[in-house]
């Protein structure tokens, strides 16, 4: 049986929603991660300042996409009024059930968990070098989906790659995975 790694990143270390990114905020503190750490409150702030524009959209569009989710399957968007009241007070905390991981897919169909592969070519780049074994349906050049381990591959976390529409289509696959 194939062991499996520690998962690396930032937030809930028993998350059931993951996003996986191939790069990693260039502070000290996050370089030499060996497991999930949780933020603290302005934290996320904290990281925008120091890293740029870029990181802020992604936890924009994360933050964004957890409140489009069908309130009927998801309850994040019950936990404050506006997606980014709930990027500042929840996402990536100790018990947001959300992840930001820098390590690769821990794929287990038994595990009820949710896995978003940020951009296509980092799941290509996962799957050449062995670290990401799926049964991908590609289905468009931008989506694809394993329904058997609810894993999605989309566009990267940014508004010109994964607008607000790309945002509600991703939100309907993840509530199609969990009604199926």
């Amino acid at each position: 049986m194939k062991q499996l790694q520690q998962n690396i990143g930032l937030g809930c270390p028993d998350f059931n929603l993951a996003v996986y990114i191939g790069n990693i905020p260039s502070m000290p503190e996050y370089l030499d991660l060996s497991a999930i750490t949780p933020l603290v409150d302005a934290e996320i702030d904290s990281i925008g300042q120091a890293c740029g524009n870029g990181w802020r959209k992604v936890f924009n569009v994360y933050a964004k996409l957890l409140y489009s989710l069908d309130k009927n399957d998801f309850s994040f968007s019950q936990l404050a009024p506006s997606w980014q009241q709930y990027r500042d007070s929840f996402l990536l905390q100790s018990k947001s059930n959300t992840a930001l991981l820098f390590s690769p897919p821990q794929l287990d169909p038994d595990a009820y968990k949710y896995h978003i592969i940020c951009g296509k070519t980092y799941a290509r780049q996962l799957i050449e070098t062995g670290k990401l074994t799926a049964n991908l349906n590609w289905l468009d050049d931008e989506f694809a989906i394993d329904q058997n381990n609810r894993l999605i591959v989309c566009p990267y976390f940014d508004y010109r790659q994964l607008s607000n529409l790309k945002i509600e289509r991703l939100a309907r696959m993840i509530s199609q995975l969990q009604n199926s």
